[in-house]
């Protein structure tokens, strides 16, 4: 997967940022995978980067900005909205109105988080291999 940008988490919680980065470096050992554990540092970061994130995978509870305000500000933003990175949520979460909420949204995805260490790398596989064979308006 070394031909795609960096691969972004938005995550609060240390343990499942360790454990995300640590899945995604073993499933592709050539990604750049940047982890920020709040909306408002993920924003600044995909405000001044040039380069197309392959993915973005966000938690909705998160502090100063949550993961839905990041996803409305990333919708916002012409120049963002046009890099069409995939945005999913992968959340505690699984209420109704924060589902239909992410979707009004445009998020490409809304994930519960597994608990055990296996599904939540098969999750994350998913996820990443959905997108990898997925046809990409940015992505060639």
């Amino acid at each position: 997967m070394s031909k795609y940008g960096p691969i972004i988490i938005v995550e609060d919680d240390p343990d499942d940022q360790m454990i995300y980065k640590e899945i995604i470096e073993s499933l592709h050992p050539n990604t750049v995978v940047k982890v920020f554990d709040n909306g408002e540092d993920a924003l600044t970061y995909l405000l001044t980067i040039q380069e197309q994130p392959f993915v973005i995978i966000c938690d909705i509870n998160l502090p100063r900005m949550n993961g839905l305000e990041l996803r409305r500000r990333i919708n916002d933003n012409e120049t963002l909205r046009k890099k069409s990175i995939p945005f999913v949520f992968l959340s505690t979460s699984d209420a109704s109105h924060i589902v239909n909420e992410a979707y009004d949204l445009t998020v490409q995805g809304f994930f519960v988080k597994a608990h055990v260490y296996a599904e939540i790398g098969s999750q994350l596989k998913y996820i990443f291999d959905y997108w990898k064979y997925c046809k990409h308006p940015n992505i060639r």
